[in-house]
């Protein structure tokens, strides 16, 4: 069973409680985070991770207040979070032969994105298709918005789709638990950083 780690805006400015726009707690999953990219390292499994890359006027600043700008430190991801062989996918459309040859001895494919759905970046469904995983484990932040796009999408592949429990993180609980709910009720499976990393 090939299995690729889904890594959701795993970035300073959610993270951390001086980013602009930080979830509460969010700090707690750190280690999980770093656990959970050292054993994809380690195993040579290969980590999709996607991140925010706006402009200084992103229209989504009008929904949200700005972060995640392009080349400032709270765009960038957090420590333990990074694999040495990786690559960028920017949301310039590419050919397949493009992103299967940039991204063939990557370890680590960080999908840039502007908005909160990661497939919105018309690089990553080609992508999936090209990896061509079996499971996929998925984590990060926000529950309720960016990791529910990912997780639902990722569903739609028909591959088996497991969100690991102590390494999301959301900005409200009910709604976290209500689409964990859906999550299931789609085929979703729970899992933890142990048992992701067994």
């Amino acid at each position: 069973m090939k299995t690729v780690f889904f890594d959701v805006d795993t970035q300073l400015d959610f993270l951390y409680p001086a980013g602009a726009l930080t979830v509460a707690g969010a700090g707690a999953i750190v280690k999980a985070l770093s656990s959970l990219t050292s054993f994809a390292g380690a195993n040579r499994i290969q980590i999709i991770s996607t991140a925010d890359a706006h402009t200084e006027d992103d229209p989504e600043f009008k929904t949200w207040k700005p972060h995640c700008v392009a080349g400032t430190t709270g765009q960038q991801k957090v420590t333990g979070t990074l694999l040495s062989e990786r690559v960028v996918l920017t949301t310039a459309i590419g050919s397949l032969d493009e992103i299967r040859s940039r991204v063939a001895d990557a370890s680590q494919i960080i999908v840039e994105k502007q908005m909160l759905d990661c497939f919105t970046n018309p690089n990553l469904r080609p992508l999936l298709d090209l990896l061509n995983a079996d499971r996929y484990v998925v984590y990060g932040v926000v529950t309720e918005y960016c990791v529910r796009c990912a997780a639902f999408g990722l569903l739609e592949t028909g591959a088996q789709v497991e969100l690991v429990a102590d390494a999301i993180k959301s900005l409200n609980a009910a709604e976290e638990r209500a689409t964990v709910e859906r999550f299931q009720a789609r085929g979703g499976r729970l899992t933890t950083t142990a048992a992701a990393t067994a």
